[in-house]
């Protein structure tokens, strides 16, 4: 790959087989630990060219209340929590210079912290995302409460434990030729025209995942097909599974409930959505894996 995809990189040793309930409230004591903040979506950073989204533990002082915390892991051996506080807390580091607020796609679009970083708000986003919408069981109904530092919910009424979800996506490069097939949403950038992608269903293989989208969402027939790389996706807790696939038929008949638009785009006309110098179509952007299945295809 040319260039980094967003939210690949996680430098985290996650410690996975030594979770046990203190291991959360050790690293909360530990004055060395490191703090990833979410105001509701919205990471507080401390401000930085490029800044961070490692707060010091103390920043914890702030807060008059927080809801969630998960042990995330270990960086070089310094503890990391993930904590959830209420959206309203953004406005406690809104005025101040020293931190920066803003959305996720934003900070990896901007630059905002280093690459590194990236993957570590990833996961604390969709870890907390996940427990604030998990917070009853699926089993009764009852309350649940966070267990094995975070990576659990248990149900006291039922015994049922609930883990962390993960949903998986097929994003494709559909080709014929030297042309691909893009489509474009109405909720897109202006311009913006991307690969189609669509969730895995249960008991269907990726490739077939693939085939069903494609003709669901554009009415081309795919054969062939190559995995190519993939992305955490954390809006709310997506893994992208990104393929190029060979269509065996050229004719488009879009769902237009699904799509506002699909066409064919020839290699000149994706090379300069690339560059952003096409007049009426864009790239997807630079951090969405899109941006490197088509890239890869350039280069053959």
């Amino acid at each position: 790959m040319t260039r980094p995809i967003g939210y690949i990189t996680n430098p985290l040793v996650r410690h996975s087989a030594e979770r046990d309930p203190e291991a959360l409230a050790n690293a909360a004591k530990d004055p060395m630990s490191a703090l990833v903040l979410l105001a509701g979506d919205h990471p507080i950073l401390q401000a930085g060219e490029p800044g961070t989204g490692l707060l010091p533990i103390s920043a914890l002082g702030r807060l008059p209340s927080h809801k969630e915390q998960v042990f995330l892991g270990t960086l070089q051996d310094r503890p990391v929590i993930a904590t959830l506080a209420s959206p309203e807390t953004a406005e406690l580091f809104q005025d101040d210079p020293a931190y920066t607020v803003t959305d996720l796609r934003s900070i990896a679009v901007r630059g905002l912290v280093p690459a590194e970083e990236l993957g570590i708000l990833a996961m604390a986003k969709s870890m907390l995302d996940w427990h604030n919408r998990h917070r009853f069981c699926a089993n009764c109904g009852a309350p649940t409460e966070a267990a094995q530092a975070g990576f659990r919910r248990d149900c006291a009424a039922c015994g049922a434990q609930h883990f962390p979800r993960t949903d998986p996506v097929v994003i494709m490069l559909v080709t014929r030729g030297d042309k691909c097939l893009m489509g474009r949403q109405p909720r897109f950038p202006e311009k913006m025209y991307s690969c189609l992608a669509g969730f895995l269903e249960p008991g269907e293989t990726i490739e077939d995942a693939v085939r069903r989208e494609t003709f669901e969402e554009a009415g081309v027939r795919v054969g062939g097909i190559r995995y190519m790389a993939s992305q955490p996706w954390p809006f709310p807790s997506n893994i992208m599974i990104g393929c190029h696939a060979e269509a065996i038929s050229e004719e488009i008949n879009f769902d237009r409930e699904e799509l506002e638009d699909a066409r064919w785009f020839t290699k000149d006309e994706v090379r300069q959505m690339l560059e952003g110098t096409h007049e009426h179509f864009a790239a997807p952007s630079p951090i969405a894996i899109a941006n490197h299945l088509i890239r890869e295809w350039m280069k053959g």
